[in-house]
């Protein structure tokens, strides 16, 4: 008896989702981002952008993440993905794609895009408000990670575009994807 192997499409969402809305393109998401803030403008906010990835039976899934967090008090966040029809098993080419996926997502907020943001806390730097740019790799720099000799390049890329790079342990926010990207991609049965 064969076995029937599934054939995955490629998908490659350019819109958002989170756990209340669904379909949000990137100026729906930086007018959410902007709402988060100026609820309390005084204080300090990471913006992150992150990537992680699974391999599946015929398909590697990868979720992207953009957390907008009040550091100590909340945060705002929405994911897309990302679904290629093969299984990838080199470690170089995961992490090489998971930071291409969160440098093209980091790209969108351009220098116009941060300023907007960066003009609602203005009135607050005084009182310590800030807000810091950043993609979390999911690699670190420890001998016994297998990213290790990958990390520099990476980092290399992102700060690059002028944002903050944080690699583990700091990268804190691709525990975030490391979760949506356990769950294979559910193929739906096709409508006749």
């Amino acid at each position: 008896m064969k076995t029937k192997i599934r054939q995955y499409p490629f998908i490659h969402e350019t819109t958002f989702r989170n756990t209340t809305e669904q379909n949000l393109e990137f100026n729906d998401v930086l007018d959410r981002i902007s709402r988060f803030i100026e609820s309390d403008p005084g204080a300090v906010y990471d913006l992150v952008v992150t990537t992680d990835a699974q391999t599946h039976p015929g398909h590697t899934k990868f979720v992207s993440y953009i957390v907008i967090y009040r550091v100590g008090r909340g945060a705002w966040l929405c994911s897309r993905q990302v679904i290629l029809p093969r299984e990838i098993r080199s470690v170089q080419e995961k992490l090489s794609l998971e930071t291409t996926f969160s440098s093209e997502i980091a790209a969108q907020f351009s220098y116009a895009e941060r300023n907007r943001l960066e003009d609602i806390i203005l009135p607050y730097l005084d009182q310590g408000a800030d807000i810091r740019f950043m993609v979390d790799i999911d690699g670190g720099t420890g001998a016994k990670n297998k990213t290790v000799a990958y990390i520099s390049e990476m980092v290399g890329r992102i700060e690059a575009m002028g944002l903050i790079a944080r690699v583990k342990p700091e990268s804190v926010m691709v525990s975030l994807a490391d979760r949506e990207t356990k769950k294979p991609y559910r193929l739906r049965a096709a409508s006749t």
